[in-house]
């Protein structure tokens, strides 16, 4: 049966039931209509959002433009955590995030004539080309204001698509300040990244495609900045499925929604410190935080390490490119205490630098002990580097780096230093190469691995 279908007649039985149904976010779902999905010019600003109305209609619209992002089903992850684990491939979007998704639905709700003004916002990456894309298919003009310190590949690429970028400030919060001070002078229409329930229902749209596909979706991780995505899919899973549980995932370094829920009120870090950067945030929506507090069922936090070995399963047991704040829902799996149950993971997005993908590749070969170094202290004599390498080669190790400092000790007949930098198969492995090493002889120390 086509999904739309499904839902008229879960619409039809309600109806004739003649209840009231009442979502996790403690509004009515009531007054089913259908609404007719245009190309836009009519302004919507004052319609409902959040409802499953909204999340329907922008389900069509974002269609146009956004890529079949279809679910991926994991056998690696699915056996790390005893669950059936399925991806949520947004980093194969044509902006390299979900972000698009918000961005388009929220223009898609403003006037011909207000578009006409121009659309402006703040950002240092995925909202930026979110709202630059969607800002050229409407024909309308997008102003970007991006912090000074935003990488050139990410200005270069919002410029790509026909925005106005304006570099101000050292940090997001100056760069906003301007964006609604020009927004203010100019007369454009500020584009929230996250606080605003249009743009959180632009998101939501990810949780309708999922229900299409995995109906029985018991669990949907889901990663937490200022929390816009968290709660459009959290907001709309409770509608579908009031059994679903919606867990956010934080890093351990910026947890803002976990510190406000617990308090029972918006609170602001006074200080993040994550590799996550693009959930990389303070304080979480205002406008949002009473959705999250009734629709988010658990919170998560990863450390950054944690992402770091994330990064390495799913380029090798995936082939796929997936940023730092996609892959908390990632990490998040071996966390779950739930076994057997049927798991989707929101992979946010993909956009991420080569230098910094290198650094990730590296630290995370290190972290899984598949690179590591050992120092070992010979005499200075011939023959004797000759020997240690012949133990690593016997235990197939791979040596990719040498150190031999001959000034370790000031008496160089009775100790020279040598470091040795090599690639394993794995903590095991390295055991193994250790203990060949030392019934050889030789007293080995593992130490910090530098490449």
């Amino acid at each position: 049966m086509h999904f739309s279908i499904r839902i008229r007649n879960f619409r039809r039985v309600l109806n004739t039931a003649s209840e009231t149904i009442v979502g996790e976010n403690c509004q009515p779902v009531v007054g089913w209509k259908f609404h007719t999905v245009t190309d836009g010019g009519e302004d919507m600003s004052q319609k409902e959002m959040l409802t499953l109305d909204a999340f329907e209609e922008a389900s069509e619209l974002v269609r146009k433009v956004t890529n079949d992002t279809s679910l991926v089903y994991s056998e690696y992850f699915s056996s790390q955590c005893g669950n059936k684990v399925w991806l949520k491939p947004e980093n194969m979007q044509v902006t390299g995030a979900y972000k698009i998704r918000g961005a388009y639905y929220k223009i898609s709700t403003m006037s011909d004539e207000a578009r006409a003004k121009g659309l402006i916002t703040a950002s240092a990456g995925n909202h930026a080309q979110g709202v630059a894309y969607a800002a050229k298919a409407y024909g309308c003009k997008a102003v970007i204001v991006m912090p000074t310190t935003t990488p050139l590949i990410k200005v270069e690429r919002t410029r790509s698509y026909g925005a106005e970028v304006l570099l101000w400030g050292d940090v997001f919060d100056e760069s906003q300040a301007k964006a609604l001070e020009l927004a203010q002078e100019k007369g454009y229409t500020y584009i929230p990244p996250f606080d605003d329930l249009t743009v959180a229902t632009g998101q939501g749209t990810i949780m309708m495609e999922i229900f299409k596909e995995l109906p029985l979706v018991d669990i949907v991780l889901v990663p937490v900045g200022g929390g816009g995505l968290a709660t459009g899919v959290s907001t709309l899973a409770k509608l579908l499925n009031p059994k679903i549980r919606v867990i956010a995932v934080e890093p351990a370094g910026a947890a803002c929604l976990k510190a406000s829920l617990e308090k029972g009120e918006v609170v602001t870090l006074p200080e993040v410190n994550t590799i996550a950067d693009g959930t990389a945030v303070k304080t979480p929506g205002k406008t949002i935080f009473p959705y999250l507090q009734k629709n988010i069922d658990e919170v998560i936090t990863v450390e950054d390490r944690e992402l770091v070995t994330a990064f390495l399963d799913m380029v090798e047991n995936h082939k796929m490119i997936v940023e730092n704040s996609g892959l908390l829902s990632v990490a998040a799996t071996r966390h779950l205490k739930e076994k057997g149950k049927r798991v989707v993971s929101v992979l946010s997005g993909g956009n991420m630098d080569v230098i910094t993908m290198s650094t990730v590749v590296q630290n995370g070969l290190i972290a899984r002990d598949r690179i590591f170094t050992f120092s070992v202290l010979l005499p200075d004599r011939p023959g004797e580097l000759v020997r240690v390498a012949k133990v690593i080669a016997e235990q197939q190790g791979n040596i990719i780096k040498l150190e031999h400092n001959q000034f370790y000790s000031t008496n160089r007949n009775a100790a020279v230093e040598l470091r040795v930098t090599l690639e394993t198969f794995g903590t095991d492995h390295k055991k193994q190469i250790l203990e060949a090493l030392k019934k050889n002889g030789y007293t080995t120390k593992v130490v910090n691995t530098t490449l």
